[in-house]
């Protein structure tokens, strides 16, 4: 089963994930909770519209904007609705 390991922890673990753009994307419910803190960063993306993100925190370790997610996606990119992808020191495995 896919699943994102962070700081040597399981943060999101999904047999429904997509594949944008060499990206995994995984529902945004399989991601805990526990590990999240609001980000006030955004960027935007042609084809798929304004990305907002997360910071991840956890142990005393924290890695700003390291998920990111298309709150309204654009229309031919609804298949990221709802879901979270993520980079920097998040690891992803198929």
């Amino acid at each position: 089963m896919p699943k994102a390991i962070w700081n040597d922890e399981v943060i999101a673990e999904s047999d429904d994930t997509v594949v944008v753009e060499g990206r995994l994307y995984f529902p945004r419910e399989s991601l805990r909770e526990d590990v999240l803190a609001p980000s006030d960063t955004h960027t935007v993306c042609p084809w798929k519209g304004k990305a907002s993100y997360y910071t991840l925190t956890s142990n005393g370790h924290t890695t700003p904007d390291a998920v990111w997610f298309y709150p309204e996606p654009k229309p031919d990119a609804g298949v990221v609705r709802d879901r979270v992808a993520f980079w920097k020191d998040v690891r992803t495995e198929d």
